[in-house]
């Protein structure tokens, strides 16, 4: 009988440019939406992947050591 190994999720970093794009990207989509220069839809859509964006980029924080990193993806 195999044994089942658990497997937990590791989150791979991202770069600190990816983190800087979601917030300017809200920031720059909010106030456009504000201001009527882009559509409310749209500004809620843009608006929520760059929310999304910035999670995943926080989530991207907890370290991850290069030897466990090289063994996913081997």
């Amino acid at each position: 009988m195999r044994k089942t190994r658990n497997i937990r999720y590791r989150a791979v970093p991202v770069s600190g440019a990816f983190m800087l794009t979601s917030m300017l990207g809200f920031l720059v989509v909010t106030t456009y939406t504000i201001y009527g220069r882009i559509d409310l839809t749209w500004g809620f859509t843009f608006d929520l992947i760059f929310v999304i964006m910035f999670i995943a980029s926080i989530v991207s924080l907890t370290p991850v050591f290069p030897a466990e990193l090289d063994k996913k993806r081997s």
